[in-house]
């Protein structure tokens, strides 16, 4: 489906204004791309968790330069004209009723037709079987046959985060192929696509429970599951896994940033096993070690450490 896409150019002050005008107007989503949205978040330590930020961003954010902020919207192609002129109208409307006493900047706007579906065909385009071990990840549109030993775990195009191309889940599907065992309770904290618990039921795992705090990964992760036919073995739900102490597992993965894994520290150890594996990814080397003096901490010890480009991922045990 095609749609049209509004950018309305305008200030920090006024671009709530024109976002509720827009959710007037569209069902297909409203983006507000504002620096000081950015700035507000690297202030708020205690709930932000940024491992790294490119350098023109930062350089950016330090500016004292006003800020261009960008709205936007999207609105089916076919009633497009009508609907944007609506939209440009109630923003000049809301600009007048104003006073003055709010910046309203440029109110400059551009318009470019997009495919609703462009990501899911870029996606299909790039994305090829993947071999991790004795682990393929194959694309569900794509018939493989696997070769004697191979297991193969099928995703279907979706948002959430995993597909084995990244160097940090890569690294997991690979690790935990060393020490799950067909008893095996695996728990993967921060799920996304599922591919890491569906993974560890494919290699003989007797039950995986998966979780994650965003719902698109869950939704993911159950039909990633069905589509494995693995359900029957994996569970999967919207909650932090870490809240619930009576789940023991025999290896736990979480692939994540430093700064959560940082957090989650504390939290962790008490769902694995004594005798239990942990695999820790997602970390850049200017968080090595903080994971590593965080998890020593809480009676965590690094067995095992690994690279892959820019990423590391640890093994650890209870010391």
């Amino acid at each position: 489906m095609k749609y049209i896409e509004l950018t309305i150019h305008t200030t920090t002050e006024a671009s709530e204004i024109i976002s509720d005008i827009m959710w007037n107007y569209t069902d297909y989503g409203v983006t507000i791309c504002d620096r000081a949205d950015i700035i507000a978040l690297q202030t708020a330590k205690e709930s932000t968790f940024w491992d790294y930020m490119d350098e023109e961003l930062e350089e950016g954010l330090l500016s004292d330069k006003p800020s261009d902020v960008l709205v936007k919207c999207y609105v089916a192609e076919d009633i497009a004209a009508e609907t944007i002129a609506n939209i440009l109208q109630d923003v000049a409307n809301a600009k007048e009723w104003s006073g003055g006493d709010i910046p309203f900047g440029t109110l400059e706007d551009t318009k470019r037709s997009v495919d609703g579906d462009d990501w899911i065909d870029v996606w299909k385009k790039h994305f090829r079987p993947i071999h991790l071990g004795g682990i393929v990840v194959v694309p569900e549109w794509i018939d493989y046959t696997p070769t004697d030993g191979e297991q193969v775990v099928l995703l279907d195009s979706n948002m959430a985060f995993g597909t084995g191309e990244h160097e940090t889940t890569s690294m997991c599907v690979e690790l935990m192929q060393e020490y799950i065992t067909p008893d095996s309770v695996c728990i993967d904290v921060g799920c996304g696509s599922g591919i890491l618990g569906i993974s560890a039921v494919k290699l003989g795992a007797a039950k995986a429970y998966l979780t994650d705090i965003d719902p698109i990964a869950v939704e993911s992760s159950l039909h990633n599951s069905e589509l494995n036919g693995v359900s029957d073995k994996t569970v999967v739900a919207l909650s932090n896994l870490l809240d619930d102490a009576d789940i023991q597992g025999d290896v736990m993965m979480a692939n994540i940033t430093g700064e959560v894994l940082k957090m989650l520290a504390p939290s962790i150890p008490k769902n694995l096993k004594k005798e239990g594996v942990l695999i820790l990814s997602g970390i850049i080397e200017s968080r090595l070690e903080m994971v590593k003096s965080a998890y020593e901490a809480v009676g965590m010890a690094v067995t095992f450490e690994r690279r892959k480009g820019e990423w590391f991922a640890l093994v650890l045990k209870h010391q």
